[in-house]
């Protein structure tokens, strides 16, 4: 569990009951049971969702005046190092 800012109050276990109480007393707020909170399922997705087709990560020695070159041309430039290579196989067997 990660740590509290300095200064968060916890209720003491009277306080603790006395909400738990209140809440279980109030009509519209209906507690789920431990098979209703395994079957829950987040709504909300962290991060970018998956691709349909994912690159690979490799690790790859190139000239440096042709990483130059394509930094030169700003964000994206190894979509567009990507997209030169495909266009090279296009017309070259890749053997």
């Amino acid at each position: 569990m990660p740590k509290l800012k300095t200064g968060t109050l916890h209720p003491s276990a009277e306080e603790d009951a006395a909400i738990t109480a209140a809440a279980l007393s109030d009509p519209d707020a209906i507690p789920y049971t431990d098979a209703e909170w395994e079957a829950a399922k987040p709504t909300i997705r962290c991060g970018r969702p998956p691709a349909a087709v994912t690159k690979e990560r490799i690790t790859i020695r190139l000239s440096r005046d042709v990483v130059e070159q394509f930094r030169a041309t700003g964000d994206g430039w190894q979509t567009r190092m990507d997209a030169a290579l495909k266009d090279w196989l296009k017309t070259h067997s890749p053997a």
